[in-house]
């Protein structure tokens, strides 16, 4: 099961809360106090300005009250929006507290949780708003609006982050990879690494030469993220391993259509056996598959782990300001992707141009709690205007960026330093990065919607550590350590389907009937010290969910996507 913002969404590319260093959830991630109540759901107006209430079911980190670009937006459009995230629960603990007690924010992106909020009737659907707000509509076309319409005929949520106008501009692997540090590839002299087996090779290498960090902190070789959903980090390498992009639950064969699963492929016993002998050389820890997401980013935070599988948007934005803090980049503690598949032959596909990820499964909701729909979605609509988009993006012209004779924008060292500083970024600049935005280039043809996409100032702003590693692989930017591709076809990605799928359907109980069992069964595979008699015993219990069935109804569903 994919969850890509960051899904994307992103970036929470999203989800720029780094802006030199991620594309970012989607994502990525930028802001919220740190709980999961509603708080006022309400709209309320001081000194002329609206005040909406926002709940994003992923984590963040809170700008300031009096925000300066905050202001100067709310200004401009009349209104403004106190966001709250998620902390200390799941997305569908959060909205199902919520749910229970009936009562909800203004906007609401609910991630995992936003079927819950469709089925409980707690959102407003939009379809009779929609041709009011020429903003909003044209950020899709006919046919994507389509996708996005429910069983009962409506459309209930906003896409956030798939609206690409003019040309698209990708630096930074918002998505899965392997990851690796850069004090790593850079005690090997750089070498070209494009196997599985290369990459935990360097890494026991380096790790039996470099047990300890320069403070005697010891090196914990590799570690993986299995924590609730967030096991996708566990199981779905498979898929990329064979050279297949992000479809988050299955495999689709681009010459023939055919679904197939990739729990069971032979890549995948090939796989979890290197796992095992991996556990049993001490590379990788047992606690993994107890620890929390917090734990888990307890240890990123500490420059020890020198390798993992995660999807950036999940662990850049919390450890950066413990980076800072330690002086964790000046010991090259930085990651980058590695382009891996099983053997070398197999072209990756670690990395799809945005532009093909409509991700219709979640999306901006309004929720029957709001008071002012019109107003709610005008708002919506103002932060789409060109002049909000650069204010969002890149804050005002002369304090956070300056423009040359050509009109291309960019930083002085003052800027870089501004925009670098997590506080000032809390302080002052407002991204309101989990609201519709349109990406790509500006309407001048020059200059990316974000400062994190513009090339020109893309490379020149890494630490030093990414620059050097950069600089030995002949390259720029993090997609081109790893490679980009277009859209392998019209399913994809089909995630937003499966995701989509109510836990009171068949086929959704199947999914969670499957995940379940490979939450359970996974760990013990790794750990057997009989791996054979452990996978077999896996591949019993997962028969007995029927995934058949289940993969049926994917198949259906490629076959529908591709004739349109």
């Amino acid at each position: 099961m994919n969850k890509k913002r960051l899904v994307s969404m992103l970036l929470v590319s999203a989800m720029t809360a780094a802006l030199f260093t991620g594309c970012g959830s989607e994502g990525n991630q930028t802001s919220g106090d740190g709980t999961t109540s509603a708080g006022t759901n309400s709209t309320t107006e001081e000194a002329g300005i609206k005040e909406f209430t926002a709940f994003f079911g992923v984590a963040g980190s809170e700008i300031n009250d009096d925000n300066e670009v905050q202001q100067l937006i709310a200004e401009k459009v009349g209104a403004k929006v106190k966001e709250t995230w998620l902390t200390g629960q799941t997305a569908d603990e959060a909205v199902g507290t919520m749910i229970a007690g009936g009562e909800y924010p203004d906007f609401i992106e609910g991630q995992t949780g936003t079927t819950q909020l469709y089925e409980a009737g707690a959102l407003v659907a939009l379809d009779d708003y929609l041709d009011d707000y020429p903003n909003i509509k044209n950020l899709f076309t006919d046919l994507e609006w389509e996708k996005l319409r429910q069983e009962d005929g409506h459309i209930y949520w906003i896409p956030q982050f798939s609206c690409i106008k003019n040309e698209e501009k990708v630096c930074a692997h918002n998505d899965e990879a392997f990851w690796i540090q850069a004090r790593v590839l850079k005690w090997a002299d750089y070498p070209e690494i494009r196997t599985m087996d290369q990459y935990f090779d360097l890494i026991e290498a380096y790790n039996a030469a470099n047990p300890t960090m320069e403070d005697g902190t010891a090196n914990i070789p590799y570690t993986i993220l299995c924590d609730d959903w967030r096991y996708f980090c566990l199981e779905n390498a498979p898929q990329f391993l064979d050279g297949y992009p992000n479809d988050g639950s299955c495999i689709v064969d681009p010459d023939t259509l055919q679904v197939i699963d990739y729990n069971t492929t032979d890549t995948a016993k090939w796989y979890f056996k290197k796992l095992n002998e991996e556990y049993h050389k001490g590379i990788l820890g047992a606690e993994v598959f107890t620890e929390t997401y917090e734990d888990y980013l307890a240890k990123l935070s500490t420059g020890a782990v020198c390798g993992m599988p995660d999807q950036w948007w999940q662990f850049y934005y919390s450890i950066q300001v413990a980076y800072d803090e330690q002086g964790l980049r000046e010991q090259g503690c930085d990651y980058v992707p590695l382009p891996i598949t099983r053997e070398e032959g197999i072209a990756n596909q670690w990395h799809v141009t945005r532009s093909a990820e409509l991700d219709s499964s979640t999306g901006l909701s309004i929720t029957v709690s709001c008071e002012d729909i019109d107003g709610a979605l005008q708002f919506v609509s103002d932060l789409l205007e060109p002049e909000i988009i650069k204010l969002r993006f890149w804050g005002k012209e002369g304090d956070d960026y300056c423009v040359d004779e050509n009109g291309l924008f960019y930083l002085t060292e003052e800027q870089e330093k501004r925009w670098m500083t997590s506080e000032e970024k809390r302080k002052h600049f407002c991204f309101y990065s989990y609201f519709p935005r349109v990406e790509g280039r500006l309407s001048d043809g020059i200059n990316t919607f974000s400062l994190e996409y513009q090339t020109t100032e893309f490379f020149k702003n890494q630490p030093e550590d990414i620059q050097e590693c950069f600089s030995a692989y002949g390259v720029t930017n993090y997609v081109d350590m790893i490679g980009n591709n277009e859209s392998p076809g019209a399913w994809y990605p089909m995630y937003s389907y499966t995701t989509s799928l109510s836990s009171n359907s068949p086929a959704g109980q199947i999914r969670d009937q499957m995940e379940a069992v490979k939450h359970k069964w996974l760990p013990q595979v790794i750990m057997a010290e009989d791996f054979e008699t452990a996978w077999e015993q896996y591949m019993k219990a997962y028969d007995s969910c029927n995934p058949e069935i289940y993969y049926r109804m994917l198949q259906l569903e490629v076959e529908k996507r591709v004739k349109g």
